[in-house]
């Protein structure tokens, strides 16, 4: 009997682990349209019953293969070097923040542009948004005390936002560069004409 729960448990493991690889390589290389609960089953080998198990729909499985790498930012945010971790100057601390939540965005676009499409607010309920954006909001309260920092925050994660930046860098003249400034610049104008 223990043989059997063993055997188990390890087949329970390798499933989970090919279906996290299929959907990775899925949302990689796929039109987010076509990536279902069936695709992914199919491409990793298990029944969609399987799948539907583990993870219990898609938003399940984006959030399982998203969460670590959220750990990682959050991890680094909360105890890392400044000035992304504690200490450091306010504004400094602002921009290390939003330049490490640019670069997780551009990292992992795909996966967010499938939470992005599963719902209107699927983006910002997720408990990791709302981390971001209350970790954004302290930052810029601290860096800029009279600005509605809530309001703002909400503002500049939207233009965060992955399928924002797909659409933006679709134009020639709008490269990775420019929105990163232009994702500063909201935040902080002082910064802006401070490089000008």
């Amino acid at each position: 009997m223990q043989g059997e729960v063993m055997s188990e448990r390890v087949d329970a493991a390798r499933n989970r682990a090919a279906v996290l690889a299929a959907a990775e390589a899925l949302f990689q290389r796929e039109d987010l349209d076509h990536v279902s609960l069936a695709s992914i089953a199919e491409a990793a080998g298990v029944g969609k019953a399987t799948v539907l198990r583990r993870f219990g729909d898609l938003l399940g499985l984006v959030d399982a293969l998203i969460a670590p790498r959220v750990v990682v930012l959050r991890d680094r945010v909360r105890s890392g070097e400044p000035p992304l971790g504690p200490g450091g100057g306010a504004t400094e601390r602002l921009h290390a923040y939003l330049d490490a939540l640019f670069d997780f965005v551009l990292d992992n676009r795909t996966l967010i542009r499938a939470l992005e499409q599963y719902g209107p607010y699927a983006y910002y309920d997720n408990p990791a948004s709302r981390f971001w954006i209350e970790e954004l909001a302290d930052r810029l309260r601290a860096a800029r005390p009279t600005v509605d920092a809530e309001y703002l925050a909400h503002a500049v994660f939207t233009a965060l936002r992955a399928d924002v930046i797909d659409y933006l860098r679709q134009f020639p003249h709008m490269d990775t560069p420019r929105i990163r400034a232009g994702i500063h610049a909201l935040a902080d104008p002082a910064r802006e004409s401070d490089t000008t």
